[in-house]
């Protein structure tokens, strides 16, 4: 595959994911005659109806497909969205939405910035005592086919604050780390959660993570080299069921 083509699908994606119902899908697959790929591919129709997290993965993973079994049924498809959604604005969310707002925040600047389907972001306390812990996530994130930042990998902007919402907002997937209740996580995730990004939250104790959000599946892991093992590999199977690699 081309990159040309890749990239073609990666924006195909995002329209898609934006837009489609199950009747759009119905329809490109009588146009194209891929009705039995579209309706047998695993969870992209369930994913869809329930809104789970998996679903712009099984999107891009069925235009992968199609694309190189049927060039032409994929240049159907784009033409479809192309006149059934003209002039859509990029869709930064890496889920589907029911409801779509527009929103212009005060305290950063919406940047000019693609988004990246392999990148991965750390958000976590900064402190030496963590450095092993950003290492085991950043294999982690290597071996599922991910690129790994941390918002002092970089130096973008002036204000920092505006480097992680940068950060955030190119993203697909941001890892959090709530150990020690810093109070900079909470506020990231927040914003991770507003940019609708798969958020897969991590934490060496339980009672860090803070009430809103313990109802959500921790990543518990213990900080010696046993348990970063572990951490390193329930993250990159987590990743993976998230990531470009779930699509193939």
């Amino acid at each position: 595959m081309t990159k040309e083509l890749g990239t073609r699908i990666i924006e195909l994606r995002q329209s898609v994911v934006a837009n489609f119902n199950a009747g759009h899908w119905e329809e490109v697959g009588l146009l194209t005659g891929q009705s039995e790929t579209i309706n047998t591919y695993p969870r992209l129709l369930r994913s869809l109806n329930w809104g789970d997290e998996d679903y712009a993965g099984n999107v891009l993973g069925v235009l992968h497909q199609i694309a190189e079994a049927d060039p032409k049924a994929f240049n159907t498809i784009e033409r479809y969205v192309n006149e059934k959604f003209p002039g859509e604005s990029e869709y930064i969310s890496a889920k589907p939405a029911i409801r779509r707002i527009t929103f212009a925040p005060n305290v950063f600047s919406v940047p000019e910035l693609s988004q990246e389907p392999e990148l991965a972001v750390v958000m976590m306390p900064f402190g030496a005592e963590f450095a092993p812990v950003y290492k085991a996530i950043r294999r982690a994130c290597k071996t599922s086919g991910l690129r790994c930042l941390r918002v002092d990998d970089i130096w973008e902007e002036s204000i920092i604050i505006q480097d992680v919402f940068n950060l955030i907002f190119r993203s697909q997937i941001v890892i959090v780390d709530f150990t020690g209740k810093n109070p900079n996580v909470m506020y990231e995730t927040g914003i991770a959660h507003t940019l609708g990004k798969h958020v897969v939250p991590i934490s060496q104790s339980i009672a860090d993570v803070p009430f809103d959000l313990n109802h959500h599946r921790i990543l518990k892991y213990l900080d010696n080299e046993q348990g970063l093992a572990k951490l390193e590999e329930r993250l990159a199977t987590r990743l993976r069921q998230l990531g470009p690699e779930s699509e193939e």
